[in-house]
């Protein structure tokens, strides 16, 4: 079956009086910031740690990076890696580099050394974005990468864009690049939307080697809207100078929060594809002002949900489970709060109901996607009369058609059987840079973008994600690739054999478990769970840890050698419902 969907009389998944498709105009990245700019102009927009930044100052500060950049020798073609946390100077920095015409590339800070120059020459980087307390660890990974200019910022730019950094010769304060002249120079008017990389965005292979997806303008502008028509009740509008906005068309009878009201708290790292799409430009557009927290304090989070009165709150399971288990939070007045949307990891049902009844006045959903479909595919009604089916991720959002298949290839399966998950739309990647072969192993030629996410499609075209194909694990919310840590664990002396699975956890979703088989050395009699984990996790980013090792005597494998996980994770499911 392919989901466009068909509704049944009982289920109301389409937003009553919106298209099925939308008009998505041809503009670069930057006429997102443009829009916003001119529409709420001196509303705050983002707040961190008590300090604001309204749309107005963002547009100015962006156009000076973009300046900058362009002074500097970066437009179009260039790509600029962002290494930071989420912060107040990054939305400005981030819209400096679209404003530019050069290509975003964002990483996450926690990336080991190797990782990160893996990752920067593969991008072709030549400018990095890093944090000041992570610049001697930068340092050394910057020998052998293309990476030709090096800005920094810190905590410290927070609180005051214009100061000063104890930096070494060569290095660049980014209070430089956001004290520049703030003039709209419309240095990316000559972009290509089409073919001109906005992101090249990492995501883990089935391997763990990281790919980097192409994202051409036209896929994030297209997304985002998306994104932001459906979750708010919109269309896609020009304003008066030809840049991208949204109408509202859904009463508040159906969808509660207007355009330019909403107060959310984001924890969602900007350097992923969530975070990026519906965290940052999402709500920029929508009008939107955005807490920011760069780390999660579950109490400091409750804090702030009454203290700004929030209209929504998202995140990862992880996130709903910690929330809930602060001292106060059933008592707290959070009735601003209309939505809940949850990603990255199925939300369970008895957490779903939880939440329903502390905040009776939201709408909660799921949603699901992928880097590589620019981020969202899918996703929960918004709208208060639609029909949420817990345990599913919702239902093919504007263009979007989801076909499951068969998991060895094949003709699309009908409603209520289990296969791979196969996208088509307009969001889908360009494809993996540099890497032809992985991209139409991934793309095929009617242009379905197979998942390698196992699902089943019902009668009324809602999407449960059920299983992967590929081992990749999620601990609270980040990918876990069990094959990195395996390639670590053969070269620990003494070990014979390796695997490693996902332990069912209700906080962090899964967690790393190793089964080990030792060697008869004398190396492998003196190894322990502790001297196995200390090996390992001393050399990856702290989500990817292993939580425990389990010694067993011979790792399961196929006829034809191929290990057999399902038998050491089912062993971990007895292990945490018996």
């Amino acid at each position: 079956m392919t989901a466009t969907q068909s509704e049944s009389t009982t289920t109301s998944s389409w937003p009553p009086g919106l298209p099925r498709s939308l008009d998505y105009p041809e503009v670069p990245v930057g006429s997102i910031l443009r829009a916003a700019v001119r529409r709420w102009g001196d509303r705050t927009a983002f707040i961190d740690r008590d300090v604001e930044l309204t749309f107005a100052e963002m547009g100015r500060r962006a156009h000076a990076v973009a300046g900058w950049l362009a002074d500097h020798g970066i437009g179009r073609g260039d790509v600029v890696a962002v290494h930071i946390p989420n912060c107040r100077q990054y939305p400005p920095l981030y819209y400096g580099i679209m404003l530019s015409g050069a290509t975003f590339s964002p990483t996450n800070p926690l990336l080991p050394a190797a990782d990160l120059a893996a990752q920067l020459t593969d991008a072709g980087a030549k400018l990095l974005v890093t944090w000041d307390q992570v610049l001697p660890f930068v340092r050394g990974a910057l020998a052998q990468t293309p990476v030709q200019t090096v800005v920094v910022t810190g905590e410290t730019h927070i609180a005051d864009f214009a100061a000063r950094l104890d930096l070494a010769d060569g290095d660049i304060d980014l209070a430089d690049l956001l004290a520049g002249d703030p003039t709209d120079r419309h240095l990316d008017a000559d972009v290509d939307i089409a073919n001109d990389l906005a992101h090249l965005a990492y995501t883990g292979g089935t391997t763990g080697v990281s790919k980097g997806v192409e994202l051409p303008h036209r896929n994030i502008v297209t997304n985002v809207l998306q994104s932001a028509c459906w979750t708010s009740g919109s269309l896609p509008e020009l304003d008066e100078d030809g840049n991208v906005t949204l109408r509202q068309v859904l009463g508040e009878e159906e969808i509660s929060t207007r355009l330019g009201e909403a107060r959310i708290i984001n924890l969602t790292p900007w350097f992923h594809a969530m975070g990026a799409i519906g965290y940052l430009s999402g709500m920029v557009m929508a009008g939107t002002t955005t807490v920011i927290h760069m780390r999660f304090d579950p109490v400091k989070y409750v804090e702030d949900m009454v203290k700004y009165q929030v209209t929504a709150i998202g995140g990862a399971p992880p996130i709903f489970v910690a929330l809930l288990q602060v001292p106060g939070f059933a008592d707290a007045d959070l009735s601003s709060v209309r939505g809940v949307s949850s990603g990255a990891a199925p939300l369970p049902k008895s957490l779903i109901d939880k939440m329903a009844g502390l905040l009776p006045n939201a709408t909660i959903g799921e949603g699901y996607g992928l880097t590589e479909v620019t981020m969202q595919a899918t996703g929960a009604p918004s709208f208060r009369s639609g029909t949420r089916k817990p345990g599913t991720v919702g239902v093919p959002i504007f263009d979007t058609e989801i076909s499951i298949r068969p998991l060895g290839g094949g003709d699309p399966l009908p409603a209520g059987e289990r296969g791979e998950v196969c996208i088509r739309g307009p969001q889908v990647m360009r494809g993996y840079a540099h890497r032809p072969e992985a991209t139409a192993e991934s793309i095929d030629s009617d242009g379905w973008f197979h998942s390698g996410d196992v699902g089943i499609l019902d009668e009324d075209g809602y999407l449960s994600i059920v299983d992967r194909t590929k081992d990749m694990l999620l601990y609270k919310g980040y990918n876990v690739f069990p094959r990195e840590l395996e390639e670590i664990l053969f070269a620990v002396p003494g070990v014979a054999g390796a695997a490693v699975v996902g332990r069912p956890d209700e906080e962090a979703g899964e967690l790393p478990v190793a089964y080990v088989v030792r060697k008869g050395d004398d190396a492998g009699s003196a190894l322990t769970a502790e001297s196995v984990m200390t090996a390992v996790n001393d050399k990856v980013t702290p989500y990817k840890r292993l939580r425990d090792v389990v010694f067993i005597d011979a790792i399961p494998v196929s006829a034809a050698g191929k290990v057999l996980k399902r038998e050491l994770a089912a062993k971990e499911r007895e292990k945490v419902s018996s």
